[in-house]
């Protein structure tokens, strides 16, 4: 009995230990974001830094941000080369763009077009398998569809107008105007005036 109380009171403490590191674990990219916002961009930096250095995608593109375009702090292209491949690495696509583009114009590093090329593309080959999947394939056929009725609707709309329009002419050249009928008695008329 005491080996089971014991073992139940360490684990209550285990799990009071691990709820108290969690609740001080609480979500801290916004306040960064904010502090950021409002011009205090070292307090920003203060909190994305160690996030970012952690692998957090989040705050490594913040931090490539504010190092690329001199937001808060001296532009610094290869400190946010550093960063933009952080995030890029773990799969940002925003990052990936950034960082080939930057290999591209050689900022921040050498220009290196096949490097360049490579974060550009990278995205885009990683998932490049969706394009075979079946719910994309029926996607695709879905939007065919709808596309179609969309475009049919319209030609039926036009056509209906041009015919109209066919008709008035004819009329007013015949000289059998009617003024006020609805589409489909003007199209009766002709045959009523034959008999």
């Amino acid at each position: 009995m005491t080996k089971t109380l014991s073992l139940l009171l360490l684990l209550g403490v285990a799990a009071f230990s691990v709820s108290v590191h969690a609740a001080d674990r609480a979500p801290v990219g916004p306040q960064a974001a904010k502090l950021h916002r409002s011009g205090d961009t070292a307090g920003a930096i203060a909190i994305w830094l160690p996030l970012a250095r952690n692998g957090d995608v989040n705050a490594a593109y913040n931090l490539a941000v504010i190092h690329d375009y001199g937001d808060g702090v001296a532009r610094d292209p290869a400190e946010a080369l550093k960063w933009y491949r952080v995030a890029a690495e773990r799969g940002d696509r925003a990052s990936q763009s950034r960082l080939g583009t930057m290999y591209l114009n050689g900022e921040g590093t050498a220009r290196n077009k096949k490097e360049g090329w490579r974060w550009i593309n990278a995205h885009r080959v990683a998932h490049l398998h969706h394009d075979h999947h079946p719910q994309m394939a029926a996607w695709r056929e879905q939007a065919a569809k709808l596309i179609q009725e969309r475009d049919m609707r319209e030609a039926m709309a036009a056509s209906r107008a041009t015919g109209d329009q066919v008709l008035a002419d004819l009329r007013r050249r015949a000289g059998t105007t009617v003024a006020a009928q609805p589409p489909a008695q003007l199209a009766a008329a002709p045959l009523q005036a034959a008999r």
